[in-house]
């Protein structure tokens, strides 16, 4: 407003006037160079606003994508250690079968007491005796050599053995021979091995022979002996072998005979050919007792003699 209008111009010299003027265009230019600035910062901090709801909408997002990321990253991770744990568990598992067996052998050499195999262990025995029988050739019935192929010779595991209640030369012992339940076997070695030796330990067994009652009890086979007038042993067989396994003799391929005809003297003919030699290995015409993928069956210390024949002592 021009200072004329106030009434002032009487009282205001020339030179004061235009000072007033110049001021007055200073701050009219002032204040509208302010009202500008002020408009651009406006526009700027609603700019800034704006970036900053986009900026936290986008952290939100990176969260939730590493929050994603991180699981799958876990979870890649467990499945690699899952991996890793159940190959350790296979790993163990076969430490643990092989330290099972060794145990057995020890106990079995120290006369401790052993558990009864398992039926996984039993039926495993069964297929390798299936297999290897399946894998010869066998003879039609009326054309069967009269050889050990003929003898159903297996391993067995004496659970438990007692003296005969009516004889003093005979024990009564159970062993498992990798059937459903045990065999009862009554053998003539009294005189010769100690009851505390005839427990938990394995054995040869004759398990085909026809069942006879002796003194009142059934026997349902015999164990195998290495036998001289004067001395006795049990046939050992591998320390490893399982119950049910069978024994064969290289060469001598055929399946045994259900159940041996007393008529058909096969026993008769074969027993003066099993002997044990040098290396007191028990042989059939010099081949040895073998338990396959075990090894063989031997004396203790009867070595070959003309009177260390293989018999069961009734």
């Amino acid at each position: 407003m021009d200072p004329t209008c106030w009434g002032l111009a009487p009282l205001l010299g020339p030179a004061t006037m235009a000072q007033g003027r110049s001021c007055l265009r200073t701050s009219v230019r002032w204040h509208q160079a302010h009202s500008i600035k002020m408009a651009h910062n406006s526009a700027l901090l609603v700019q800034l606003q704006q970036k900053a709801v986009e900026a936290d909408a986008l952290i939100s997002s990176l969260k939730v994508q590493l929050a994603d990321l991180h699981q799958k990253t876990m979870s890649k991770a467990c499945e690699e250690k899952e991996m890793h744990l159940r190959a350790e568990n296979k790993k163990l598992e076969q430490e643990i079968s092989l330290v099972k067996e060794q145990l057995i052998k020890a106990e079995i050499r120290n006369g401790s007491d052993i558990p009864a195999p398992t039926n996984q262990q039993k039926q495993h025995a069964h297929r390798l005796s299936e297999k290897k029988g399946k894998e010869k050739k066998i003879a039609a019935p009326d054309q069967k050599p009269v050889d050990i192929s003929r003898l159903d010779l297996r391993v067995g595991l004496i659970l438990e053995a007692h003296q005969h209640p009516n004889a003093d030369t005979l024990y009564v012992e159970s062993i498992d021979v990798g059937e459903a339940t045990p065999r009862t076997i009554i053998s003539g070695v009294v005189q010769h091995i100690p009851l505390e030796q005839m427990q938990k330990r394995l054995v040869v067994v004759l398990c085909n022979l026809k069942p006879a009652k002796m003194r009142g009890i059934v026997s349902q086979g015999m164990v195998m002996c290495a036998s001289s007038p004067d001395k006795v042993e049990i046939l050992d067989p591998p320390g490893d072998a399982l119950p049910g396994e069978r024994v064969t003799c290289h060469g001598f391929a055929g399946e045994p005979d259900m159940e041996l005809n007393p008529n058909g003297k096969v026993w008769e003919a074969v027993q003066p050919e099993l002997r044990t030699n040098n290396h007191l290995v028990a042989t059939y015409k010099g081949v040895p007792f073998d338990v396959q993928e075990r090894g063989e069956c031997r004396a203790q210390s009867m070595c070959d003699t003309p009177c260390a024949v293989i018999k069961s002592l009734l």
